[in-house]
């Protein structure tokens, strides 16, 4: 059975939406697959883009430091959604260079992702809903253990 990730928002009797995504946990040569939902439309919707967001934090307490990368952002749609409509989401991670998430490295370090949609209406006001999701590095089971060692040392040279 195929779990699917759901994060709902909106605004109250102005705009409702549903973003679905296949999963949560993603390897770095993974396809993102979703669909956005609108529930609910009663502002006048100008586009929507889709981004991924990469934070890394740093320090600890007081002395913590943030700094965000948007790594990619696309437009998915142009033009006034209406009720009932649904947008497919299809983003090929591989075209990124992208690092495993991090969570909490000795309480000091921390790298995160986000996929972050923001909708622009007409007035340009920006309507955000962001979603973490986890990367992780998949492991090369194409190669014999006996030859995993020679393969480590020629991705050094290169």
């Amino acid at each position: 059975a195929v779990v699917s990730t759901q994060s709902t928002g909106g605004i109250e009797d102005c705009l409702h939406i549903e973003f679905e995504y296949n999963r949560s946990k993603y390897h770095l040569n993974d396809v993102i697959v979703g669909k956005i939902y609108f529930i609910l439309v009663r502002i006048k919707i100008k586009h929507m883009e889709l981004s991924i967001i990469k934070r890394e934090t740093t320090g600890s307490g007081p002395n913590t430091y943030n700094e965000n990368e948007q790594i990619s952002r696309f437009e998915i749609m142009d033009g006034a959604p209406v009720r009932g409509e649904s947008i497919p989401i299809r983003l090929f991670l591989s075209a990124y260079d992208l690092t495993p998430t991090m969570k909490d490295v000795n309480k000091k370090f921390s790298v995160r992702y986000y996929l972050n949609l923001v909708l622009v209406d007409e007035e340009d006001r920006r309507y955000f809903k962001q979603q973490e999701i986890t990367l992780w590095r998949k492991s090369p089971t194409s190669l014999k253990p006996e030859n995993r060692g020679v393969a480590a040392l020629e991705n050094m040279r290169t």
